[in-house]
C-alpha cells in the first residue's frame, strides 16, 4: 500500500489526482459531507455552548470505512477537500471521526488546499501542507447551528398555525420576501398612459429619427403628454412652425466601454442563466465538473479554477498567460499597455484566491470540445471568452447628439442621437448580457453640422404605457440576493432550489411569482418574525460569519446573541390564532348560512369560503365574479368507509379527484380514483417500498415511495433498476431533452453520471 493517502470529496477530482500523484498516493472521496446533525430537537445545545451533535451520513459509511482502513497503512494523510468552507468542516469531521477511532496516533495528518486541478498546482499544495482551519470551521458551524436553530424551531410554528410539512429557513426566508415584495408592487401597479412625439426625416439617401424633449421651452418627462389630445395639440402646433428641421446644436464625444470582470460565481451563475438558459443548480454542476477534470485526450484534466469564489483577482501567471495569447492572436492595439486589474466589491473575497478562469487560456473551446457534453462546452466557451477579453483593450464608440428646430423655433427641440463602434476591443470577443434591461442599439446618424436643414418627412405621435417592475429571473434574484447580502454565493442555487422544492414558488415564463402559500408564509414572517427576515439584519449575520472565517470573532457569542432574541419571540407567537394567519375577512356574508366569508388558504391555494365552517360548507373560487354554491361530492354506490362505515364520495382536491370519506372532518379518510402507477422498481433509500407514479400540485409528474410519509424518497424522472456504475447508487432515472435527447441519469446529484441512451431529434 502507498503510504501517502489523500482524500477528496468527488470520485471524479480522485481519478484526475490520481494522474498528478502516480503511485506514491493513494486516492480516496468522501463523497460529499460525512457527518451532519442529528435530525431531531436537541442536535444543537444553546444551554451548553452551542453544543452540536452529529452523527455520520449513512449513505457515506462505506466511503468513510474504505479512509478508515485505508488510514491505518498510511504513513500520510492530506485531507484535500474543497478550499472553502465547507471543504474546510469536511476535512475536520474527516479528522474527527478518525481520531475517534484512535486511528491517528503518530500519523501526519494535515490539510492541502488548491484552487485549480492542474499538475503543477496539486504539487505545489501537497509540497505545502497545513493545519485544519477552526476558524473557517467554525464559520461552518455556526451557519449550520444558525440555519438548524431557525429550522427547528420556526418550522413546527408554521406546520400549527398554516399547514403541515412547511418550513422556514435562514436565508431562504428573506429571499421569498423579496420575490413576495416585487409581486405586490405588481398587483398595486396602476398603469398610465403617456405619449412621446418623433419626427422622420432624411439626408441623402440616409433616413434617422428624432425625438421631442423640449415643447415651448418646458421641457418633457415620461408623463408630460398624458393623453391623446395633448399629443394632437403639441402636433398641430409644431406642423404650423414648417415642415423643415434645422440643426441648432451638434455634440460629437469619443466613449470608451471597459470590458466586466472575470466570474464570480455569482457573476457566472447570471450569464449561464442569461446566455445559456441553464439554471443556477445547473451551472454549477457543470462548473464542479469542468473544475474536477475531463479527460482531454492526453489525460484528464482541471479545465477551470475553483468554481465558488467571492474573488475577481486573478494570479500574475494567468494575466501574463493571457496577455501573451492576445499578442500572438490580436492585433497589437487589442493588448492595453499593462495589465488591467479588477477590485474586489465582496468583504470576505479573500478567501478565495482568484476569479473564475480557465486554467490555460491556451486550452481554447474548440481544442477541447470534442471532449465536452454541449453544456460544459458552453459554460466552458463562456468562461474562457470572459477571462480573454477582461485583460484587452476598451471597446470604443464615436457618439453624435443632435438638437432640431423645426421651423426655426429654438424653445421646441427634437433630439436623434447615434452610435457608431470605431473599434471593438474586447467586444471582439465577448459581452455581457443585460437583464430586464434592453440592448444598447447602434444608430447612423447622416454627417449633419449647425445651422443645416433637412425635411420633416413625417411628424407623429406614439402612444405607450408605463410597466410594472418585473418578476425576479433566476439571473436578477441571485443579483438581488448578492445586493441585499443574503446567503453566499456558494448557497444562491440551494436558496432557489429549497423554494421551488417547497412549492413557496413557481415559474411562469421564466420569471418566479409566489405561490399561495408562499405569500401566507412570507405575511406571517414579515409580520410576527420581521427582525429574522429584515435584509440588513441578515447581510449583518453574514458579515460576522466572514468575521469568524477570518478569526476576527468568537462563533459561539455570535450564537448566542442570535438564540436569546429569536426565541423568545418562537415563544411569543405560539398564542396566534390560526385564522389570523390563514384567513382573511371580506365584508360579504355567505348565501348559504349568511355568515361572514373570508379568504382561506386550501390544498389547492386561497380560495373564498364561508367562516361558519365545518358546519357550512360554501366555497368558492377566488376569482369568481358570482357565488356559487359548491356542487354537493357524487356519492359511490355501494361503497361505505373502511374506517367510519360512512359513504364514499369523489371529491375534487389537489391533484385532481380523488375519493374520501363523506364524514370529513371527522373521518379523514381517503383514497386514490385511480390506483397510482406502480414501476416496479424498490426504493433505493428504505429498501422496503416501492417507487410509484405520482403528479404534483402544479401537474408535473413526479415518483416517490409508496411508504410515505414513512419514506420521503422522490426523484421527477422516471426510475429505472439499474445500478449507477459510477457511485453504486441502486437506481437510474431517465431523463429526455430537446437538447440532449434520452440519457440515463444518476439521482445523485454529487455523482453527475449521464450515459447517453438515444439521441435528440433533429429538426
Amino acid at each position: 500500500m502507498p503510504a501517502n493517502l489523500l482524500i477528496v470529496e468527488s470520485p471524479s477530482k480522485a481519478k484526475t489526482l490520481k494522474k498528478y500523484l502516480g503511485k506514491d498516493f493513494e486516492i480516496l472521496a468522501s463523497y460529499g459531507h460525512v457527518r451532519d446533525l442529528v435530525p431531531k430537537q436537541g442536535a444543537v445545545n444553546p444551554e451548553k455552548q452551542f453544543a452540536m451533535k452529529y452523527e455520520l451520513i449513512s449513505r457515506n459509511s462505506k466511503h468513510v470505512d474504505a479512509i478508515s482502513s485505508a488510514v491505518e497503512s498510511a504513513d500520510n494523510v492530506y485531507l484535500a477537500t474543497d478550499p472553502d468552507r465547507e471543504g474546510e468542516a469536511i476535512a475536520w469531521h474527516i479528522l474527527e471521526i478518525l481520531r475517534n477511532k484512535k486511528l491517528i496516533g503518530e500519523k501526519n495528518v494535515q490539510r492541502v488546499v488548491f484552487h485549480e486541478i492542474t499538475q503543477t498546482a496539486v504539487k505545489d499544495a501537497v509540497a505545502n501542507p497545513r493545519e485544519v482551519s477552526m476558524d473557517l470551521v467554525n464559520a461552518q458551524q455556526a451557519r449550520r447551528a444558525l440555519d438548524y436553530l431557525v429550522g427547528f424551531n420556526l418550522s413546527p410554528l408554521l406546520w400549527k398555525k398554516i399547514r403541515r410539512g412547511l418550513s422556514a429557513g435562514r436565508v431562504q426566508s428573506p429571499a421569498l420576501r423579496l420575490i413576495c415584495e416585487r409581486e405586490a408592487e405588481i398587483r398595486a401597479f396602476t398603469q398610465e398612459e403617456y405619449w412621446t412625439v418623433h419626427f422622420d426625416s432624411h439626408k441623402g439617401r440616409q433616413k434617422f429619427g428624432a425625438k421631442l424633449f423640449q415643447f415651448q421651452g418646458e421641457k418633457l418627462e415620461q408623463f408630460s403628454i398624458p393623453d391623446a389630445a395633448r399629443q394632437q395639440s403639441i402636433l398641430d402646433a409644431i406642423s404650423a412652425a414648417g415642415n423643415s428641421a434645422t440643426v441648432v446644436k451638434v455634440d460629437k464625444r469619443k466613449k470608451t466601454r471597459n470590458p466586466t470582470a472575470p466570474f464570480t460565481t455569482s457573476t457566472m451563475q447570471q450569464e449561464a442563466v442569461r446566455k445559456l438558459g441553464m439554471t443556477t443548480d445547473r451551472t454549477m454542476r457543470t462548473a464542479q465538473q469542468l473544475y474536477e477534470g475531463i479527460d482531454v485526450g492526453g489525460g484528464v484534466v482541471g479545465l477551470i479554477t475553483y468554481m465558488r469564489t467571492d474573488s475577481v483577482a486573478l494570479a500574475n501567471e494567468a494575466v501574463a498567460e493571457i496577455r501573451d495569447y492576445i499578442s500572438s492572436n490580436f492585433d497589437g492595439n487589442y493588448l492595453p499597455g499593462a495589465p488591467v486589474t479588477y477590485k474586489n466589491k465582496s468583504k470576505n473575497a479573500q478567501e478565495a484566491h482568484e476569479a473564475i478562469r480557465p486554467t490555460s487560456i491556451s486550452r481554447t473551446p474548440d481544442a477541447v470540445k470534442a471532449y465536452l457534453s454541449p453544456e460544459q462546452f458552453k459554460l466552458y466557451e463562456m468562461i474562457w471568452k470572459r477571462t480573454l477579453s477582461c485583460q484587452m483593450a476598451p471597446a470604443k464608440f464615436d457618439t453624435t447628439s443632435l438638437d432640431l428646430a423645426v421651423g426655426g423655433d429654438e424653445s421646441t427641440l427634437f433630439r436623434a442621437s447615434g452610435q457608431i463602434l470605431t473599434f471593438p476591443g474586447f467586444i471582439a470577443v465577448y459581452q455581457e448580457d443585460a437583464d430586464d434591461v434592453e440592448d444598447e442599439g447602434e444608430a447612423r446618424l447622416p454627417a449633419l453640422e449647425q445651422g443645416e436643414q433637412v425635411p420633416v418627412d413625417k411628424l407623429f405621435g406614439e402612444k405607450h404605457f408605463n410597466q410594472p417592475p418585473p418578476r425576479y429571473s433566476e439571473a436578477s434574484l441571485v443579483k438581488a440576493l448578492e445586493e441585499y447580502g443574503i446567503g453566499r454565493p456558494s448557497t444562491y442555487a440551494s436558496i432557489i432550489s429549497t423554494l421551488k422544492d417547497r412549492e413557496y414558488v413557481i415559474l411562469d415564463k421564466k420569471r418566479f411569482a409566489p405561490t399561495d402559500v408562499g405569500d401566507v408564509v412570507n405575511k406571517f414572517l414579515t409580520e410576527h418574525f420581521s427582525t429574522y427576515v429584515d435584509y440588513n439584519f441578515t447581510a449583518k449575520l453574514e458579515d460576522k460569519l466572514d468575521e469568524i472565517a477570518n478569526g476576527e470573532r468568537e462563533w459561539v457569542p455570535v450564537l448566542d446573541e442570535f438564540w436569546h432574541g429569536f426565541h423568545q419571540q418562537v415563544e411569543e407567537k405560539q398564542s396566534i390564532p390560526r385564522q389570523e394567519i390563514t384567513q382573511e375577512a371580506l365584508d360579504e356574508a355567505c348565501p348559504k348560512c349568511s355568515k361572514p366569508l373570508a379568504i382561506r388558504l386550501g390544498k389547492r391555494g386561497k380560495f373564498i369560503g364561508c367562516t361558519g365552517y365545518p358546519e357550512c360548507d360554501y366555497t368558492r373560487n377566488l376569482n369568481d365574479d358570482q357565488a356559487t354554491v359548491e356542487e354537493a361530492p357524487t356519492v359511490i354506490e355501494g361503497r361505505e368507509c373502511p374506517k367510519c362505515q360512512s359513504p364514499l364520495v369523489i371529491k375534487q382536491g389537489p391533484y385532481g379527484k380523488f375519493i374520501g370519506c363523506s364524514a370529513y372532518p371527522k373521518c379523514k379518510h381517503i383514497e386514490p380514483l385511480e390506483k397510482p402507477k406502480d414501476t416496479g422498481v424498490t426504493c433505493p433509500e428504505c429498501n422496503k417500498g416501492s417507487l410509484i407514479e405520482r403528479k404534483s400540485r402544479y401537474g408535473k409528474m413526479f415518483y416517490s415511495c409508496n411508504t410515505y410519509p414513512d419514506c420521503k424518497y422522490a426523484t421527477w424522472n422516471p426510475p429505472i433498476k439499474e445500478a449507477c456504475p459510477k457511485c453504486g447508487w441502486p437506481i437510474m432515472t431517465l431523463k429526455t431533452t430537446k437538447r440532449r435527447g434520452t440519457e440515463k441519469v444518476c439521482p445523485q446529484k454529487e455523482c453527475g453520471h449521464t450515459e447517453q441512451v438515444s439521441a435528440p431529434e433533429q429538426g
